[in-house]
């Protein structure tokens, strides 16, 4: 366990381990405000293990506010949060990481100059039992060859500096120490942003396979609309600070999606003009 976990465990505060079913995630009521802003007014939400969830919002909304409570950067005023059926509080984003909450950012957090296989392994890295402090770099290499053959990356070099290497391939880097880890949830902010065609499709390949073959459960933060429908299995819009919408992929369309988007982006609007209006 880690030092964070270590801690909470001290606090009579235990990471979850197994519990109800498959569900991975629950919240019920999350607040938040920030002074006399309303962030959140009331989140619900369910996710379950092997689920790639996608999360929508214009900017505003409480999606970012609630990906930053889910993640431990802010704690909620009101609510509770479950994993695997046990309530748990997350006071840093440390702790959330410790009970398995891993976020892959759009800035990927890799080091250019290193190679892949040190990548992979950044922040954890094995060392020689003979000599500690020494990198067990053998090993570090095959654990890193068995595991990226594993999740079918298809990365040729694994000494390759990652700064040599392909936006997609590195999201995929990415993505694969996050799931190396066995985080409970994987939150994914914008993963196909400013990707070509084939990028994309390697993308998403990664993403089917660790949540269809894997049970890897994840969130998916994306402003399009594409994107989320070729990613993800379930859409959750929220907006004003609360959950509006909540289908599985199959069950609505694209234009649904950007129907309800736009007809909330309008009533901003207009709700904007009367306060101008009035002042």
């Amino acid at each position: 366990m880690s030092e964070a976990g270590i801690n909470a465990a001290a606090d009579g505060q235990v990471p979850a381990a197994g519990a109800s079913g498959d569900e991975v995630l629950r919240t019920e009521g999350i607040a938040k405000t920030f002074g006399a802003i309303v962030a959140l007014r009331h989140i619900d939400l369910e996710l379950h293990r092997g689920e790639v969830l996608g999360l929508v919002g214009d900017n505003g909304a409480g999606k970012s506010t609630f990906v930053k409570i889910l993640t431990g950067f802010h704690r909620p005023d009101a609510g509770k949060i479950f994993l695997e059926g046990k309530e748990v509080r997350f006071r840093s984003v440390k702790e959330a990481r410790a009970y398995g909450i891993e976020t892959v950012y759009q800035d990927l957090a890799l080091i250019p100059q290193l190679p892949v296989y040190l990548n992979l392994f950044l922040n954890r890295e094995h060392t020689s039992l003979a000599n500690i402090g020494w990198l067990s770099k053998h090993k570090m290499r095959r654990l890193a060859r068995q595991y990226l053959d594993e999740i079918k990356v298809n990365i040729p070099n694994i000494d390759a500096e990652v700064e040599s290497l392909s936006g997609g391939q590195r999201q995929a880097i990415a993505v694969a120490r996050a799931t190396q880890q066995q985080a409970k949830i994987l939150l994914l902010d914008e993963p196909l942003a400013a990707m070509g065609a084939k990028e994309s499709a390697m993308i998403i390949d990664l993403v089917k396979d660790l949540s269809r073959n894997r049970k890897e459960t994840m969130i998916i933060i994306d402003h399009n609309h594409t994107h989320l429908f070729e990613l993800c299995d379930r859409l959750a819009v929220i907006q004003r600070g609360t959950i509006t919408f909540d289908k599985p992929v199959k069950d609505t369309s694209i234009e649904e999606l950007t129907d309800l988007m736009v007809s909330s982006y309008r009533a901003q609007i207009q709700a904007g003009q009367r306060e101008l209006r009035a002042s």
